[in-house]
């Protein structure tokens, strides 16, 4: 690969050679598991790209590749990626380089498809400023209307006392208050404890009826994929024997991820949802995990969830914007009319399609 001293290898990794290699970098993540590709978009739509110099793999990247049938368009995404920092190093902005013209030179050159690189990057952050610089050549796509992609971020280096007096008062008080329920908390990986959470979060989600973009059957059928060290962690809070609150979460990298939390009917009193995420915290800080990212928030449509992780006091943080490339028109097409998801011009695209 030109200069860089870098081989390119595609889809010639193995799935259980893909996990291996995961924890080889401080950005990895549950976006970028073999199991989640697989599950959440297909086997078969799965494409896996590979930088190795001197033989060791120092960057990779697992993208979805959407194709309308048989023609010659489409897309690549990538979510959360690349991986390019190594584990006890700096992440070199030469090697993020690196990584951005492979993957423009196999799948915009070679393949013709639009790609579209979602950056696991904060702005104004010096990780955001080596992606921008590494991915200059490509252009920005801004969020969707209503869009924020913002977050709450958790720094755990301090100590666990240090972290506690940070909390929101009034987060702080609903802490000690259930501390003195009598609640026990139960923390595993297995389908017992998996079913547990799925059994109070739909009775959450009949009470609620909020709109989710994560399927929580489909994290279930990725818990069975997932090595032992990647599955996602489970932590169920019970009261008198009874289940009545849950967290799910990651923990990959030098991060943690809030994915889903429950109430059962049952527990609507417990403050359960406290002493869960406080005990989440004192489980990454155990495994050497330096941050907690608490999943989207936004204040508009969700209020309650926002000043629910408003109160953990992490720091509120925006996303990169989409990045893409592309050199074909039809690419280009077949993602700006799948954007607008509009019949007519579906079938004007599928004329221009048959055309060329």
């Amino acid at each position: 690969m030109g200069d860089s001293g870098c081989q390119i290898e595609i889809d010639r990794i193995t799935a259980s050679e893909w996990s291996e290699s995961l924890d080889l970098f401080e950005d990895a993540n549950i976006y970028q598991t073999w199991p989640y590709g697989a599950v959440r978009w297909g086997q078969r739509n799965l494409s896996h790209l590979v930088l190795k110099r001197d033989g060791q793999i120092v960057a990779m990247a697992q993208l979805r590749i959407v194709r309308p049938g048989s023609f010659k368009c489409g897309i690549a995404h990538l979510r959360w990626g690349p991986l390019c920092h190594g584990k006890n190093s700096d992440l070199d902005v030469e090697m993020v380089r690196n990584m951005a013209t492979a993957l423009r030179e196999e799948y915009v050159l070679k393949r013709g498809l639009f790609l579209r690189v979602l950056p696991n990057a904060f702005t104004e952050t010096p990780r955001a400023k080596v992606f921008q610089t590494a991915f200059s050549d490509y252009e920005t796509e801004p969020f969707g209307p209503g869009e924020t992609y913002r977050t709450f971020v958790l720094d755990l280096n301090p100590p666990l006392d240090v972290l506690r007096k940070q909390l929101d008062q009034k987060w702080r008080n609903q802490l000690n208050r259930a501390e003195k329920n009598g609640l026990k908390i139960l923390e595993g990986s297995g389908q017992d404890a998996f079913q547990s959470f799925i059994q109070m979060f739909e009775q959450m989600w009949a009470r609620k009826r909020f709109d989710t973009s994560s399927e929580i059957q489909e994290f279930e059928r990725m818990q069975r994929e997932l090595p032992p060290n990647h599955r996602l962690r489970v932590l169920i809070c019970e009261q008198e024997g009874v289940p009545v609150a849950g967290v799910v979460g990651t923990a990959l990298g030098n991060s943690g991820i809030y994915l889903f939390g429950a109430t059962s009917d049952q527990g609507m009193n417990s403050k359960g949802s406290y002493i869960l995420q406080w005990r989440m915290i004192q489980s990454l800080k155990e495994n050497g995990i330096r941050f907690y990212n608490l999943g989207g928030i936004n204040p508009e449509k969700n209020p309650g969830v926002y000043h629910f992780k408003q109160g953990l006091s992490g720091q509120d943080v925006l996303y990169l914007p989409p990045l893409f490339s592309c050199a074909s028109r039809l690419s280009t097409a077949f993602v700006r009319v799948g954007a607008m998801a509009n019949g007519r011009l579906r079938r004007t695209l599928t004329r221009l399609l048959r055309a060329n």
